[in-house]
């Protein structure tokens, strides 16, 4: 007896430190590095959940809140998809991205939602906002009611648009929770929160969501970006009338974040037959939320490190998007997950391919401003924006020098991408600049100093020496040589 004890000790230290290295295999991440949740939408069972319930700044994910309050308003009867909003001085003066409408210009509520959720357009936010809410602390007042009645408890707001605020928090489990709600409260709306591309006049923009004509059943909802939050993203698909729901927050890019969920939904789609493996999460709602400050991750996205300013429309692909599937820069702590059932499933899709592939040809759904127009009326009004976005083409040369200064003397102070990559393709492409940006630019400090309103006050005066009307979209629809934009050094904000 007393021969076998040395080998029956050893064999216990070795399940011993088995069982170690598993439990570190099967850990959360740390909390500044990534919150990931997969839930299924009909009955909210989480499939996977790692920081779920660490608080985090959301960004522009906010605008599904704002499109749900929105489109109960309507589906209550207050106020309908055709009623008219118009666009107000603090409107106009929030940071790109946005359209870039006069104070003044009237639009409907439809055209404002499409704008907003495939564009992440600011200023159409606020333009909600106020039209349903009175102001922005009004309808920021409804944000809160309506979270803490969805079970929100983490989360709160003090904007309808994500431009970065202290007080402006949420979690992936409430994410979660809120795309649940969408889809149960909303279904004869939820189109907008798949729209693939919208047409403004000349202006093609696709939605920022990388999965929308990419991965196989992808179906929502909307991206997110500032500097403190990382690439944030709220996904659905559904595959053989099984709807999946995937957040990514804190990812490093905005190809990383969509690697991320399709492979979370891939997995999720997968998982049917291996469930009794795994234990059960219980559902979304009953995720037990961490009492803690939300990460910064400023300086890992947006400091000096970086050949540009980040934004939410990130094109470049991961380092090591031909490497394997399960890569820590691309999927977090999925490798570890991938590498214990490696034997158990089918392997994933390549999932860093398909998002470097082209999206689905499709049909830009057009926006347009004014009132609601069908047939003849609607290509009228779609050709008066065209025609409002070329006439600065036609501008004489002092017009168009003119035109040109404010630029000079506002981009030092924005440091944005649209006027750092702008200059390669103003010349060419006047009026496909604005399309290939991020979402909210300006961190902490722009939105505390009105830099929007300067520059949204600059605009006009450019106008001036032509007098002519300015394009309504943007400030991209003003010509400028390479030289002028090239000049300021771009200073990393937040979008």
């Amino acid at each position: 007896m007393h021969v076998f004890r040395p080998l029956l000790r050893h064999s216990l230290l070795n399940l011993f430190a088995a069982a170690l290295a598993l439990a570190a295999l099967l850990a959360p991440r740390a909390a500044d590095a990534e919150a990931v949740l997969l839930i299924e939408a009909d009955s909210g069972k989480v499939l996977q959940a790692d920081n779920a319930t660490i608080p985090w700044y959301p960004a522009s994910v906010t605008k599904i809140m704002t499109a749900y309050v929105t489109l109960k308003a309507v589906k209550d009867g207050k106020i309908t998809l055709d009623t008219m909003f118009t666009v107000s001085p603090t409107a106009a003066s929030q940071s790109p991205s946005k359209m870039g409408f006069r104070p003044g210009t009237q639009l409907t509520v439809d055209n404002a939602l499409k704008m907003m959720m495939v564009k992440s357009a600011n200023d159409m936010a606020v333009v909600l906002a106020e039209g349903v809410g009175g102001s922005i602390d009004g309808f920021s007042a409804m944000m809160n009611q309506t979270a803490q009645k969805l079970g929100m408890t983490q989360t709160s707001y003090v904007n309808p648009n994500g431009l970065p605020a202290d007080g402006q928090i949420t979690s992936a489990r409430d994410l979660g929770i809120l795309a649940r709600a969408f889809l149960r409260d909303l279904p004869e709306y939820e189109y907008f929160v798949h729209i693939p591309a919208i047409r403004f006049g000349k202006r093609i923009t696709p939605n920022f969501n990388k999965l929308i004509g990419r991965y196989p059943g992808a179906d929502g909802f909307k991206t997110g970006f500032i500097c403190a939050s990382g690439y944030n993203l709220v996904a659905s698909a559904t595959r053989n009338g099984r709807r999946l729901i995937a957040v990514v927050l804190g990812a490093n890019s905005g190809t990383a974040r969509a690697v991320k969920a399709a492979q979370l939904l891939e997995r999720g789609f997968s998982q049917d037959n291996l469930s009794w493996l795994r234990p059960s999460l219980g559902a979304v709602e009953n995720l037990v939320p961490v009492d803690a400050a939300p990460p910064n991750l400023r300086e890992e996205m947006c400091g000096g490190h970086r050949k540009r300013p980040a934004s939410d429309d990130d094109d470049a692909m991961i380092a090591t998007s031909a490497g394997p599937t399960g890569s820590t820069s691309a999927t977090g702590g999925e490798a570890q997950v991938t590498f214990f059932t490696a034997g158990l499933q089918p392997p994933l899709m390549k999932a860093s391919d398909l998002m470097a592939s082209a999206a689905a040809p499709v049909e830009p759904v057009p926006v347009y401003t004014g009132p609601t127009r069908t047939g003849a009326a609607l290509i009228a009004a779609v050709a008066a924006d065209a025609d409002q976005q070329a006439t600065p083409k036609a501008r004489g040369k002092k017009s168009r020098v003119a035109a040109r200064k404010p630029d000079a003397a506002d981009n030092p102070k924005d440091g944005n991408k649209d006027a750092w990559k702008g200059a390669r393709t103003a010349a060419a492409k006047p009026d496909a600049k604005p399309n290939a940006k991020g979402e909210s630019k300006g961190d902490a400090k722009t939105a505390a100093k009105p830099a929007g309103t300067k520059h949204a006050a600059a605009k006009p005066d450019a106008s001036k020496p032509a007098e002519k009307p300015v394009a309504s979209g943007d400030q991209a629809a003003k010509p400028a040589k390479p030289k002028a934009a090239t000049k300021p050094k771009p200073a990393p904000n937040n979008s």
